[in-house]
């Protein structure tokens, strides 16, 4: 079933503020909290204090709303800024219309990724649209 979250984006502090939210919403992560370090192919490039940095985290807070998170990481030159501190992550339940939905929001945006397969089983993308806003893209096909 097609979704919709928000994505934030930390500098090393993720799992603080994610132990915070889960205090304030009285909530439970949705799945173990994932690691840089056990990123394959990502895991033996990083600093050993940036293996720990949280790569993934999902908590429910109200009415069925997820916000999800990551650390960003320093030795790749991520800068948090305002603009790029939280992002709109859509899960679509097809393929073409995750594709439809990437198309018609980059369309004369800037920093989009394509989308593209992913390790963890997923089509996924980013892009910022034409009014500033970064948008996520995640298309799971359904287990069966």
């Amino acid at each position: 079933m097609a979704r919709v979250s928000t994505y934030l984006n930390f500098m090393g502090n993720t799992e603080a503020a994610f132990e915070f939210y889960r205090s304030v919403f009285g909530t439970e992560y949705l799945a173990p909290i994932q690691r840089m370090g056990d990123v394959p192919g990502m895991g033996e490039q990083l600093a050993d204090d940036e293996k720990n940095l949280v790569m993934h985290v999902e908590l429910p807070i109200l009415g069925g709303h997820v916000i999800m998170a990551t650390d960003m990481i320093p030795s790749s030159g991520h800068e948090l800024r305002v603009g790029n501190n939280t992002t709109l992550n859509l899960e679509p339940d097809t393929l073409e219309e995750t594709q439809r939905l990437y198309d018609a929001l980059s369309e004369g945006g800037a920093e989009g990724s394509g989308l593209e397969q992913m390790f963890w089983g997923a089509t996924w993308g980013s892009c910022l649209d034409r009014f500033g806003i970064r948008w996520m893209f995640n298309y799971a096909p359904a287990s069966t």
